[in-house]
């Protein structure tokens, strides 16, 4: 995939998606070299599809709970996927778990956002564990979807600090706009053909990438 190519992208939310706004900016401003063809929500009536309809992107729910298992819902969501033959899946606040057969059928063109230093704090509540654990940083990470749990190789990670006074909410919100800043970079350098996957470890420009994937501090208060 060249940088003179545009890369379709399909986005997956569950709520607000402040980081499909991130996407959206960036495609309106040419400085990403993608085209996302839809925005699937599998929760009705969020933000992300008022996002996704005000930039003229097709936007879709698809109700998980109209269905009679993870399997069944996986299936039809990569139905809707396919239909739109994109070259890449961001997951922009999907909270949903994925099962084996999905992740694997994406495998290497899928993308998530995780809100810690991976592979510190799989799962939720990572502002707060963070910051019970006294941990004198915290971050996000970017990284490959795989079957495990937000256990795929690591792209890009932004490092924040925690400062004195913190709390999970303040945290969040620093963290927060660093997403902003790291994901559209991760997708920027796949859709420039820099990202890739390759026996389950991250690349850029054909180079493996170190377990925290490529790294960038901050020192925003």
């Amino acid at each position: 995939m060249s940088s003179a190519s545009t890369t379709r992208v399909v986005v997956l939310i569950s709520g607000s998606g402040s980081n499909l706004q991130a996407l959206i900016d960036g495609q309106s401003s040419a400085g990403l070299p993608i085209e996302i063809a839809a925005v699937i929500s599998n929760r009705p009536n969020v933000k992300g599809l008022e996002r996704a309809a005000q930039a003229g992107i097709e936007a879709i729910t698809l109700d998980h709970k109209g269905f009679e298992s993870r399997e069944a819902f996986d299936a039809a969501l990569a139905e809707h996927i396919d239909s739109y033959r994109p070259d890449l899946i961001v997951l922009a606040g999907f909270m949903r778990i994925l099962t084996p057969a999905f992740t694997q059928r994406y495998c290497g063109r899928m993308l998530n956002i995780h809100p810690s230093l991976l592979p510190k704090y799989q799962g939720l509540n990572t502002h707060q564990r963070a910051l019970d654990a006294g941990d004198s940083e915290h971050g996000v990470t970017v990284h490959f979807v795989t079957a495990e749990l937000d256990g795929g190789p690591a792209a890009i990670q932004a490092v924040v600090p925690i400062l004195a006074g913190d709390d999970a909410s303040i945290l969040a919100s620093r963290v927060q706009a660093q997403e902003h800043v790291i994901y559209p970079m991760a997708v920027q350098w796949f859709a420039e053909g820099k990202l890739t996957m390759a026996d389950n470890k991250a690349l850029l420009d054909g180079e493996p990438l170190p377990a925290s994937g490529y790294q960038v501090r901050t020192d925003n208060a």
